[in-house]
């Protein structure tokens, strides 16, 4: 790994949130340039999810006495020849955080649990009382991080796209209308809403058809009300160790302090520990997404080829014990999440996509991230994980692959 070049790179963009709307920012993508010699340039791109930013997530520093690379899945995807790109959207990591500051704009529902005494003397209502971004806003960031990629030298080229969680909602998209940008998609516990909600916008190709489930922005105040979210250290910890069989003692706390270290802000709310010492909030954007659902997943092109699966090969790798990205059927359709309902709706015959045994969502930070690193780099080298070119598997902690039903 040590042949890696490390490069810090500040993405341009004119913001499309309205709450900073027509902004010049500049979005922060780290890259790990594992092209050896004169070899082809083969671009990758990392998307985190919801709540956890991009560095902790794709790129977290060694557990101390591990090995190096251990959970930097954009190391080991960088040692295998590949030029790597991490990327966080505004409201996450190191991005710009509008409206984000002000403790006032946290989900009212979390602020008396965890900003009060610190930093708000008594709960109070978001003064900003709409969500962050949306759909639009987020495509349009990750598009200029893409065609920032693809005027570096040697990498006009399509990116094979990696997208964990709710990275899909943004990634599945955009790679629907824009595939001349993707070689191939890699989504790792995604977030698929088979009756998820559509565009309102008349132009949009994927936008609700007559009579389609749909919810307004900013309304009910509290899904919508407000631009951000806070967590709790004791809350992450739970929910990040829902598999505990899988995860390294203090791997939690390890995580926790990566992900304090992408927010100074943050790491000085919440409960004070020690007199000028924080245990820290996890502060994430709240954003309206639409346009991923099971009728415009098998989306067609002109002419007539499937988007997913044809034009763009799709891989899928996900949990046994993922209750985040498989919801109960008892969940109302508009909010119910299903990966193997996004398997089925992609129309193509290019993917592939496996249940791992024992994992739950955050499989980047269990023992089985090995088994993750090694299916990508199989699936962006040949188009083919473990001699197989479609359908789906349950993988045993023994490596055993049996057809899902």
């Amino acid at each position: 790994m040590s042949s890696l070049v490390l490069t810090e790179h500040k993405v341009p963009h004119v913001s499309t949130i309205p709450a900073n709307l027509d902004e010049a920012v500049q979005l922060p993508v780290r890259e790990y340039d594992g092209t050896n010699g004169n070899n082809p340039r083969k671009p990758v791109l990392m998307l985190h999810g919801r709540s956890v930013p991009a560095l902790p997530g794709f790129d977290l520093p060694p557990v101390p006495g591990g090995s190096p690379t251990r959970y930097s899945w954009a190391q080991e995807l960088a040692g295998a020849g590949f030029d790597v790109f991490i990327m966080d959207l505004q409201g996450s990591g190191r991005s710009p955080r509008p409206r984000m500051d002000d403790a006032c704009n946290a989900n009212p529902a979390q602020q008396e649990l965890l900003l009060v005494p610190n930093p708000l003397p008594a709960s109070c209502p978001p003064p900003y009382p709409h969500q962050l971004g949306n759909s639009e806003s987020e495509e349009a960031e990750l598009r200029a991080v893409v065609k920032y990629i693809r005027a570096l030298p040697g990498r006009d080229k399509p990116v094979r796209f990696v997208g964990w969680s709710a990275g899909a909602l943004v990634m599945g998209p955009y790679t629907l209308k824009h595939p001349e940008d993707v070689e191939s998609l890699f989504l790792l516990a995604p977030v698929f809403p088979p009756k998820g909600r559509w565009s309102e916008k008349p132009d949009d190709p994927f936008g609700r058809p007559p009579g389609a489930q749909t919810l307004p922005v900013s309304a009910p105040p509290s899904m919508f009300g407000f631009p951000m979210h806070v967590a709790g250290k004791t809350g992450v910890k739970a929910s990040l160790s829902s598999t505990p069989a899988l995860w390294e003692p203090g791997i939690e706390d390890h995580v926790w302090d990566a992900c304090m270290q992408n927010d100074p802000v943050g790491s000085k709310w919440g409960p004070e520990e020690a007199p000028g010492d924080y245990e820290g909030v996890l502060r994430y954007r709240n954003t309206y997404w639409w346009g991923w659902n099971n009728q415009t997943a098998p989306y067609k092109n002109p002419a007539g080829t499937y988007v997913l699966g044809d034009r763009v090969p799709v891989a899928i790798v996900y949990g046994e014990l993922d209750r985040t990205a498989n919801s109960p059927a008892t969940f109302p359709d508009i909010l119910r999440f299903s990966v193997p309902d996004l398997y089925k709706a992609v129309g193509g015959p290019r993917k592939l996509m496996f249940c791992l045994e024992g994992a739950g969502h955050s499989l980047v930070w269990e023992t089985t991230a090995k088994i993750v690193h090694q299916i990508s780099r199989q699936w962006f080298r040949n188009g083919k994980v473990y001699g197989l070119e479609t359908g789906s598997f349950f993988r045993d902690l023994g490596g055993e692959l049996s057809p899902l039903p």
